[in-house]
């Protein structure tokens, strides 16, 4: 009878929860995973795109992310209990099998867009070919649909935070952070891992 009982009040696995870091590119989220690294939340990287100029803190990046929209999507299972960098145009192709907390990181677009054209020179590419204008109303339209695709996805909650502010309070946005996941991060190390010298295409407030 006990037997039968305990089948019947077994609950269902809930589905394991996945930790992101998402946002347009160039738009601090190399930052964000150094910030939980140093909070206590390992990353899933793979270490094959190293440091640079542009990232000198590194990238934080794992290759197989880039072929969600592919279909591969096995890999996501080696992501609990890890944080890992997604940006916002792959979000859609996460499985749904899985519960995201995702912290979503903005900035403003002038500064996005400085950094890209920076970064597009250091490869020795031709950033003249780089249509600030259009890119900048492509990315806004991006954003917003994104944003409201993410407000109605059941299995995912959404903690957007500001470059910018990260920058200027990085304590108060540590401990926003951490009380999004869960309250059990260092937030002084989050803070401390904040590196204000790194903020090199600052736009000057009008």
């Amino acid at each position: 009878m006990s037997f039968l009982k305990n089948i019947f009040n077994r609950q269902p696995a809930k589905p394991a929860v996945i930790t992101v870091v998402s946002g347009l590119p160039r738009s601090g989220t190399s930052m964000m995973m150094k910030m939980l690294e140093a909070g206590g939340i390992p990353p899933l990287t793979d270490q094959i795109r190293a440091a640079d100029a542009d990232n000198p803190k590194g990238y934080y990046e794992f290759e197989r992310v880039k072929r969600l929209d592919k279909g591969d999507t096995a890999w996501v299972a080696e992501a609990a209990g890890h944080c890992v960098k997604v940006i916002s145009a792959l979000l859609q192709f996460l499985p749904a099998a899985y519960e995201y907390q995702i912290v979503f990181v903005r900035r403003d677009m002038a500064e996005i867009l400085a950094s890209q054209r920076k970064m597009l020179g250091n490869r020795g590419e031709d950033s003249a070919k780089m249509d600030d204008d259009k890119m900048a109303a492509l990315f806004a339209q991006h954003l917003q649909q994104v944003e409201t695709w993410l407000a109605s996805q059941a299995n995912m909650r959404v903690l957007y935070c500001h470059y910018r502010d990260i920058l200027a309070r990085p304590e108060t946005e540590a401990q926003r952070i951490n009380e999004f996941l869960g309250g059990r991060l260092d937030v002084a190390a989050m803070a401390t891992a904040v590196d204000p010298n790194l903020y090199r295409n600052r736009q000057s407030a009008s």
